[in-house]
């Protein structure tokens, strides 16, 4: 495969909303701008982590220029792109192409029955782009089994599963970049080889993340509380753990309270 799109710890990044509910994209923005400048080295907008689900065409686009115009040149801007059809992910592709994304990351519908032509037709859309597959069972089931993997039309694949013998079968048999979502394995996926990461917990823990990926087990042990009071009842816990460290707005779509 040719040079990664970038190599290291990058972030998931989470959408900032005000009290109104509307997307604040300038705090969004802003919020890219410091983690990169803590040494984080991409950031990924409007995916999971960052409500995607709740956010409309143009609002993702509004997001994907404000940080864009935040962050260095130099730091790639992936834009989420994932949909339970085929049109809509088509759709979103375009628009990140047009507006200004380095790459793209599609996260696999649910109940797809051949995810290859899934895949296929958002490559196609994005043109020179790069695509990233993206395997989050959690979210989508089933996710993407392990055997279809070569046979994807993609430059890579963020993995969030967090399951350690899969990731070990995905080296094996993935020829491209391979980035992992899950934060307790970053003391293992670094020195493996894997490519890179790309982190919800990033948003706020962005120092000890990258040092975890190093292969640093006791930055990997801090990481533990972070990780678990970020998860809990989601998006709340991240959005809380993140205004901890940086000031940042707390208000939510999903599961809004």
């Amino acid at each position: 495969m040719d040079e990664p799109i970038f190599t290291g710890v990058g972030v998931a990044l989470a959408t900032f909303f005000d009290d109104d509910g509307e997307v604040d994209a300038k705090a969004t923005g802003d919020h890219a701008r410091a983690l990169v400048e803590l040494g984080l080295q991409a950031v990924v907008v409007a995916g999971s982590t960052g409500e995607a689900a709740s956010l409309s065409p143009e609002e993702r686009i509004a997001l994907l220029e404000a940080v864009r115009a935040a962050v260095p040149a130099s730091t790639p801007v992936l834009q989420g792109t994932g949909a339970p059809s085929v049109r809509q992910a088509v759709a979103l592709t375009r628009d990140a192409r047009d507006h200004g994304a380095d790459a793209v990351l599609a996260l696999a519908p649910p109940g797809a029955h051949d995810p290859r032509v899934y895949y296929q037709a958002i490559a196609d859309a994005a043109g020179d782009l790069p695509v990233l597959a993206y395997h989050f069972p959690q979210v989508s089931l089933p996710g993407l089994p392990v055997e279809v993997l070569p046979e994807l039309p993609v430059r890579g694949l963020k993995d969030s599963a967090g399951d350690p013998e899969r990731l070990l079968r995905e080296l094996e048999v993935f020829q491209g970049w391979l980035y992992v979502g899950a934060a307790p394995i970053l003391a293992l996926a670094g020195p493996l080889g894997c490519t890179g990461a790309i982190l919800a917990l990033a948003n706020a823990e962005p120092e000890l993340c990258i040092a975890a990926f190093s292969g640093d087990a006791q930055a990997q042990r801090q990481l533990i509380p972070s990780h678990l009071a970020a998860r809990e009842s989601f998006p709340h816990g991240l959005k809380q753990l993140i205004a901890k460290r940086f000031g940042t707005p707390t208000a939510t779509r999903l599961n809004a309270r």
